[in-house]
């Protein structure tokens, strides 16, 4: 196995133009990883906004366990990581960690952590209010299979034991990865009135309504429709509303598509579905990641499998609607997520399997992905968060 300090510390070729590149704006990022290997788990990094470099020396490690998705509170005082853990890890245990994020320094400190109540918490985010954080047990094991868990988060960023806890029941369309729920993501609408979960397991986004002053211990109930049905055995992974709430985007992991709804009052209704796997291409496909541009021109999908591509999207401002205008290179394996940069001239993509970061550029005025501009060794990077206030 690699040694994971040296690859860090040594960076790349293009790295080391950080050391030399004079004072410029520069921000702090934050990386969650998989431990199975050489990772430490969280790392707090500086990126060079003139450059498009990240330095290869952290300014922090957290030493976590599979810290694979990270959560910031909206005025970046707190920061939450789900522990991806499972039986047979070194924690066997799903758990959540809360840290504070010191205002000028931005160093991490643990303030608590709970358990998840599930196998493989991949995915979290905050109720609009920040009195909540849901946490997606994705479980791949079919028994106890994945769940949705409802944590409470105190004004201090203290956890709270997990008060809500559901399943779904799964579509079993796929006999090896659908014989129970997987629940992958949740987000909240626009508004904070609903939860949408995106069950891979189930085929299906289940609806919730968000009403804590009903009932704090079980601020969630079923919407009226409780879910939107999606293709057989496509696996919905993550959703994402558009800036201005009227749209939400879809990636679909098993048949590497994309939806596209639009959104009122709780209701997603089916306005477009493209495919992210090039036309008669034998390549293997798995959707991952979707994040849009600042400006809200352009929609950025990630594709997996051996196909490892970036896929871009022009946004119809008239109806949301996409269309493709680029397919980019990763030049790695299994870009898990990815994250445009606070001035979104650049790309910072986890190539999770191939062990890096991978940094291109990005044209801000038609969207289209450029050239390389960094190529950083790290070990198993699961996610990609810049520490802005949202």
């Amino acid at each position: 196995m690699r040694n994971f300090w040296p690859l860090l510390m040594a960076g790349s070729v293009g790295a080391m133009a950080v050391q030399a590149a004079p004072a410029t704006e520069t921000h702090e990022l934050l990386v969650g990883s998989y431990t199975q290997g050489q990772s430490q788990g969280l790392y707090r990094l500086q990126f060079n906004e003139r450059t498009g470099q990240i330095d290869p020396k952290p300014l922090q490690v957290v030493k976590s366990s599979n810290p694979s998705w990270l959560t910031l509170s909206k005025d970046l005082k707190f920061v939450f990581a789900v522990n991806e853990n499972s039986p047979g890890q070194v924690d066997p245990i799903g758990r959540v960690s809360s840290y504070s994020l010191a205002p000028k320094t931005h160093q991490l400190s643990l303030i608590n952590q709970v358990q998840s109540q599930g196998n493989e918490p991949t995915h979290s985010s905050l109720s609009a209010d920040g009195n909540y954080l849901f946490v997606s047990n994705y479980s791949v094991d079919v028994d106890p299979g994945g769940s949705l868990a409802v944590v409470p988060v105190s004004d201090d960023g203290h956890l709270s034991p997990v008060v809500q806890l559901t399943s779904h029941p799964a579509s079993r369309v796929d006999p090896e990865r659908q014989q129970s729920a997987h629940v992958h993501s949740s987000v909240p609408s626009p508004d904070g009135k609903f939860l949408f979960a995106n069950d891979l397991g189930a085929d299906k986004i289940f609806v919730y309504r968000y009403d804590p002053k009903a009932n704090a211990e079980h601020p969630l109930s079923p919407a009226d429709p409780a879910f939107v049905q999606l293709p057989p055995g496509s696996g919905p992974r993550h959703l994402l509303f558009s800036a201005d709430g009227k749209h939400a985007y879809l990636t679909m992991e098993m048949s590497a598509q994309l939806a596209v709804f639009d959104y009122q009052d709780g209701k997603l209704t089916q306005r477009q579905m493209l495919d992210l796997a090039a036309n008669g291409s034998k390549e293997k496909k798995a959707a991952a990641a979707l994040h849009a541009s600042k400006d809200g021109q352009y929609l950025y999908v990630s594709n997996r499998g051996t196909a490892n591509q970036l896929l871009v999207f022009a946004i119809d401002p008239a109806n949301g609607q996409l269309k493709e205008i680029q397919r980019r290179s990763v030049e790695g394996d299994h870009p898990r997520e990815f994250s445009l940069d606070p001035s979104n001239r650049y790309v910072l993509i986890g190539n999770q399997k191939s062990n890096e970061i991978v940094v291109i550029e990005r044209d801000a005025k038609t969207g289209f992905l450029g050239k390389t501009v960094q190529k950083l060794p790290f070990d198993s990077p699961s996610d990609i968060k810049f520490l802005v206030r949202q």
